[in-house]
């Protein structure tokens, strides 16, 4: 009750606590979407070794730029001309 009518004495403390409300409940929403994730592994005991399960045709990341490998020809290049 104390902090409510700290709050009340001091209005300029309302926004910066809505802030941080708002930043600790998305912190902590963020965390449990990571942990919910499959890349994120809590249970050791029914799944030991979870590498041997990876997808290798499912992008780990967020945004995939580049999914093609090319060599780059200026780097083809510069190797053949150091050799």
């Amino acid at each position: 009750m104390n902090f409510f009518k700290l709050l009340m004495k001091k209005k300029e403390l309302i926004p910066l606590v809505m802030f941080m409300t708002v930043a600790a409940g998305g912190a902590s929403s963020f965390a449990v979407y990571s942990l919910k994730k499959a890349d994120v592994i809590i249970d050791r005991k029914r799944n030991p070794e979870p590498w041997e399960n990876v997808d290798p045709s499912v992008p780990g990341k967020l945004v995939t730029i580049n999914q093609q490998w090319k060599p780059i020809e200026e780097l083809q290049k510069v190797r053949k001309a150091t050799r």
